[in-house]
Order: structure tokens, then C-alpha cells, then sequence
């Protein structure tokens, strides 16, 4: 077996210092590792490698939140779907480096360790020799470089490249354990890409599973014939059921859990005899046997599982509007509600359409100063108070403390409710009042707004809160009504210019820079969809925006390809700011706690921690050490 010098050097100083230490947590090198009975037991009958074979060179340690866990147990859950990034997420966030310590640094994870060069044009990542699939089948780079070539190269199944790979010229597996990732021009947050959100696990795949999928590797003619045989459009489709671990119980994983069963009303995954690490007591992790998830019909089921007690532990699809239903509920459901910190900027932003087809009604919601007065006209105390019971925070649309760039004064910026500013402002627009009150545009057409929102959303009661904003901007004399909307016909329209203002959590206030999409439109669903089309086509498509948005969207290219820390942090400090004084989205109440249910019996559970998509939800706690208590 190849060994290369820097893997040498790891094992020599663990050898030296009598200890290995990875990442999370420390296990003396001379420990037995022990494993869950229902494995034990298949080694004794000769149906599974010894645990030591199983676990890596150097297993990585996992340190339990409260206490050593015992093994055992099935864990329910509930979802709305089969399938769900959400869900699975939770369970198997397992990429090449992953976010610890509530996303403040990036450690270790499959990636034993990296170099940078010194332009930051070349990642070198040295894996964890001795990982091994779910089927037992060692993980080596080609698991990497299959991804990039079969998948991403592959115009079929990845028509157009992720933004977040746009700098990305070659990947080169330059032995079984190391792989060099290389630019054609610097690419500071590509790690942070690396460890964020779903698309971070989607990096390592089972290349000797899919090879038999993939016409690299199998005639073309052959592939669609199969993949017809079995009901499937073209290849490429096939492709993409059989590469979907969370749908396809043949996919080899690299998690602690692995599906084995789809079923209309749930799907089960039991524990990876081969998962690849260990707590600080050399117990191989995963704790729990198996995991249910339960697919229910609504969100409304969902919550009254998890308050009365039928769930072992749900960490999403949970509202702040039922925090009183949940307390109430506490001591009979035999549970706790734990409350963890939210990276999002406002619970519901107010995107006013940028790319409105009405010229004057554009004009007008590009104008600074309009969207200065609509926030203005707000008052953010009461939609605390009635909608989110105290627990949030009147602030903008902006980053949340943690985050380097904030400052107090960018969260309150415009946040005073003050109707008599708004007024003076309106009036200074020129937008004159008929008897009624209301506000006319230049051509004498009544100002009328509709704010389109959905029922359908984690972020709390929307409907109320969009009814609450329809009155304070009728009162400064804007006529506004709202529209509650389907999750599906909402999705259509807000990812189309048929709107006026469209609501929308404005989230990843810890990790902003990473994926941009609320700082200024990127994705089309943000409130601006002709700018987003324009920046993400380099200029060929869409819609040019005003000079002040592509300062911005220009200056987030410098952030991106500045390596010098100092340098970077000043340019996103500029980013931040400038985003935060145009208003593209007006911020109402934020940092509002997000709920989990826990039995009292589950264990190793976080009492607050940080809840953030770009975390992958809660899987940056480490599901695996979560136990039942008998």
C-alpha cells in the first residue's frame, strides 16, 4: 500500500506522543475500540470484518456532548416527503472538511488535513486512509475525481456548473489518499464552499458503485436501453435515482446510517457497519440502531407528533408561532423544548420586486429612498410581540453577532418604527395624496401594493406578519392588501417578475459571503430575478442592474479571489455594509429561536447551539453521539 511522506509524518508523531488526536476529541492510541452488539455478534459469526478492520488508520474522534452514550434504539422523526435534503442532512453531513465549534472554524472530517499554496491556486487534501463504504469498499480519491469528471464535466447531468466551482480548472488524484484540487485564479472561500450546506456531501461518491451507471464506463447504447427496460427517460436520469442516497437503498454511504427501505409512509436507515469514527472511549459511532423517518401528509402533523410526544427527536419543520403549544405540552409528551440560536438575519424580509413591469411602479421600488420609507413605516415591536411572542428581534435584513462584519448599527439601520419620517420622505418623492389618502404615482394612478406570501414556511406566521405590514404601509398612504399563496404557486411566482413584494426568510446571517444570495440577487428567487439572471450570466442574459448593485456584485469577485485575510475581511465589511444601506430586502423581526422537540430519554442533544443551513442544519453537532437512555 502507497503511503506518502506527510502520511509517514502523521503516524510517526501519534506514535511519538502516544495519542492520536483528531479534530474533535482525543482516544489513547493502545485503546480497544468496541462496537454495537447487533455487530459484535455478526463478527462472532464470521459475517463481518473485526471492528479494527473497519475503523481507518486513524479513526476520528467525536467528544459527546453530555456523557459516553451506550448503544441502542430507534430514532423517529418526522418529514413531509421522501427523500428530503432536510432530513437526511441531519444525519450523514459528512464532507471533505467540515464546520465546528458552531461554525466559527473549519476541522477535519473525511480530509485527515490540507495544504494551501501560497496563492491560494492549489487546495492539497490528504485523506483519511482506511475509510471504507458502507459495502466495505475503500474510499480512496478516485472517489473524488469520479465526481468531478463523471458528474460535474458531464453535461448531461450537470448542464451548468455550480457557481461555487466557477474557478475550479482541474481536479488530480495524485495518489489513493491524496488529491489536489487546482484554479485558474484564487479562490478563497472555495473550503468554506467545501463544508456548506448539502452540496458539500455531494463532493464523494462510491465510484465503484456508479461506474456501472456511467457511459465512461458502459456503452451509451447499452445504459439507455437498461435504463428504458426499468422505466427511465434516458441514462441520465437513471444516473440520478441511483446516485441519491437518500432515495436508492443500493447506494454505498460513508455515513453513520444508511437507507434500507423506502415506503409510502416512511423510510429506515439503520447503523453503517463501517462508519469511521469513534467517541473518546473508542466506542465506534453510531450510537442508535436505526432511524425512522416518518412521511406525513403536513407540517401541521408534524408538530402535533412531535407535542405530544411520538417523536424521539425533531430538529426541524418546528415553528416559533406553536412555542406556547410545545411548553404546554412538555411534562405529558415527556420531552424538552429546546430553543437554538438562528443565523437569520430577519424571520420575514420584504423583497420589493426590482424588475417590476410596470415602469413607474419600478422606478419606484428602486428608488432608495421609497424603500427607506416602507421600512420606516414599520413597526417591528408589535410584529414581535404578536407574532413571534417577544422572542425575536426588530432589526434589518442583515448579519446577526458572530458574524465578523456585524455592527449594532447595521441591524437597526432604518428599524425605528417612525410613520412621520416615512411620511416626509413620501411627500419629498412627490407622491401626492387623493381624498382618500392614498398616494398616487405621476401618471394619477393609485399606488397599490400585494405582498405575496405563503403559509407553508419554518419562519413563523407570515400570513399575520404580511397583514401587519399591509396596515402600517395603507397608513402612510400606500394601499397595500396581501396574497397567501400555496408553497407551489408561491415558488412559481417569486421566481418570476408577476409580483410586487415577496416574502422571504433572509437567512445565513453567520455565513453570508459564502453563498450571496441575500446580500444581493444571485438566485432568481430573490427579489430582483432580470439582476440575478444578469449576474450569473457574466452579462448575457437578463437584466443590467443599477451601478450600485454591480459595485457590489463586483466587489464580491475581489472577495473571492483575495487570499490575504486582512484584505478579505475589509472588502466583505464593504460588501455588508453597502448591502445593508440599499435595502434590496426590508428586514422586520429576526434572530428568532428555532425550536427542537427531544424525548427526555435522548441524549448528547446540544441545550443551544447554532441552527444554520450552511451547517447542514444541526449536523455540524454530530448526530452519531446522540443516544437513547434505556
Amino acid at each position: 500500500m502507497h503511503y506518502s511522506k506527510h502520511r509517514i509524518t502523521l503516524l510517526l508523531v501519534a506514535l511519538m506522543v502516544g495519542f492520536v488526536t483528531l479534530g474533535l476529541g482525543v482516544v489513547t492510541a493502545q485503546a480497544e475500540y468496541q462496537e454495537a452488539p447487533e455487530l459484535a455478534a455478526l463478527v462472532k459469526g464470521g459475517q463481518l470484518p473485526p471492528v479494527e478492520e473497519r475503523l481507518p488508520v486513524s479513526p476520528m474522534v467525536v467528544e459527546p456532548v453530555e456523557r459516553v452514550g451506550t448503544y441502542g434504539g430507534t430514532w423517529t422523526k418526522s418529514e413531509v416527503k421522501q427523500g428530503s435534503e432536510t432530513a437526511f442532512i441531519v444525519l450523514n453531513y459528512e464532507p471533505l472538511v467540515r464546520w465546528g465549534d458552531n461554525g466559527r472554524k473549519l476541522i477535519p472530517n473525511v480530509a485527515e488535513s490540507w495544504t494551501i499554496s501560497d496563492d491560494a491556486k492549489t487546495i492539497t487534501f490528504f485523506l483519511r486512509e482506511g475509510i471504507k463504504w458502507s459495502d466495505g469498499v475503500p474510499l480512496t480519491a478516485n472517489d473524488i475525481l469520479f465526481w468531478y469528471e463523471c458528474i460535474i464535466l458531464n453535461k448531461k447531468l450537470t448542464p451548468t456548473q455550480p457557481a461555487w466551482l466557477s474557478k475550479l480548472e482541474t481536479v488530480k488524484a495524485l495518489d489513493d489518499y491524496t488529491i489536489e484540487f487546482d484554479f485558474v485564479d484564487s479562490d478563497a472561500i472555495f473550503l468554506e464552499n467545501l463544508a456548506s450546506g448539502p452540496k458539500a456531501c455531494e463532493v464523494i461518491q462510491p465510484a465503484h458503485y456508479l461506474k456501472q451507471f456511467h457511459p465512461a464506463h458502459v456503452a451509451e447504447d447499452t445504459l439507455e436501453a437498461e435504463a428504458k427496460k426499468q422505466g427511465y427517460d434516458s441514462w441520465y436520469a437513471r444516473f440520478d435515482f441511483v446516485a441519491d442516497e437518500k432515495m436508492n437503498a443500493d447506494k454505498p454511504v460513508i455515513g453513520a446510517w444508511k437507507l434500507v427501505a423506502s415506503e409510502i409512509d416512511k423510510q429506515i436507515l439503520t447503523r453503517n457497519p463501517y462508519y469511521w469514527k469513534v467517541d473518546t472511549a473508542g466506542n465506534q459511532l453510531p450510537y442508535i440502531d436505526k432511524v425512522v423517518i416518518e412521511v406525513v401528509l403536513n407540517v401541521e402533523t408534524i408538530t402535533m407528533k412531535a407535542a405530544t410526544g411520538q417523536t424521539d427527536f425533531q430538529p426541524y419543520r418546528l415553528s416559533i408561532s406553536d412555542f406556547t403549544l410545545f411548553k404546554e405540552n412538555e411534562e405529558s409528551g415527556d420531552y424538552r423544548l429546546l430553543l437554538w440560536d438562528t443565523s437569520v438575519g430577519s424571520n420575514m424580509g420584504l423583497m420589493p420586486n426590482l424588475n417590476h413591469q410596470d415602469p413607474e411602479m419600478n422606478k419606484l421600488f428602486n428608488n432608495r429612498d421609497f424603500r427607506i420609507a416602507l421600512s420606516l413605516a414599520i413597526d417591528r415591536d408589535e410584529i414581535n410581540d404578536l407574532c413571534y411572542m417577544g422572542l425575536g428581534e426588530a432589526r434589518q435584513a442583515t448579519v446577526v453577532p458572530g458574524n465578523p462584519h456585524y455592527t449594532d448599527e447595521l441591524s437597526q439601520l432604518y428599524a425605528e418604527y417612525d410613520p412621520d419620517k416615512a411620511n416626509e420622505i413620501l411627500d419629498n418623492l412627490g407622491l401626492k395624496r387623493n381624498k382618500h389618502g392614498q398616494r398616487l404615482l405621476p401618471d394619477g394612478r393609485v399606488i397599490e401594493i400585494t405582498i405575496i406570501t405563503t403559509p407553508d414556511t419554518l419562519y413563523g406566521p407570515w400570513v399575520d406578519a404580511a397583514d401587519l405590514v399591509a396596515k402600517y404601509w395603507s397608513a402612510v398612504g400606500i394601499k397595500t392588501a396581501y396574497e397567501s399563496l400555496s408553497s407551489s404557486l408561491y415558488s412559481l411566482r417569486r421566481n418570476s417578475v408577476d409580483f410586487d413584494v415577496m416574502t422571504w426568510a433572509w437567512g445565513r446571517g453567520s455565513h453570508p459571503l459564502i453563498e450571496p444570495v441575500f446580500l444581493f440577487p444571485v438566485l432568481t428567487t430573490t427579489g430582483a430575478p432580470l439582476y440575478a439572471r444578469w449576474y450569473t450570466s457574466g452579462g448575457t442574459d437578463g437584466e443590467e442592474p443599477p451601478a450600485e448593485m454591480r459595485e457590489v456584485m463586483s466587489l464580491y469577485g475581489d472577495y473571492c479571489t483575495t487570499a490575504d485575510d486582512e484584505a478579505r475581511l475589509a472588502i466583505g465589511q464593504e460588501i455588508v455594509e453597502r448591502s445593508a444601506r440599499e435595502l434590496w430586502t426590508i428586514g422586520t423581526v429576526g434572530r428568532v429561536p428555532t425550536p427542537l422537540v427531544a424525548k427526555n430519554n435522548f441524549r448528547n442533544v446540544p441545550e443551544v447551539a447554532l441552527y444554520e443551513y450552511m451547517l447542514g442544519q444541526i449536523g455540524h453537532v454530530n448526530a452519531p453521539q446522540f443516544f437513547i437512555e434505556d
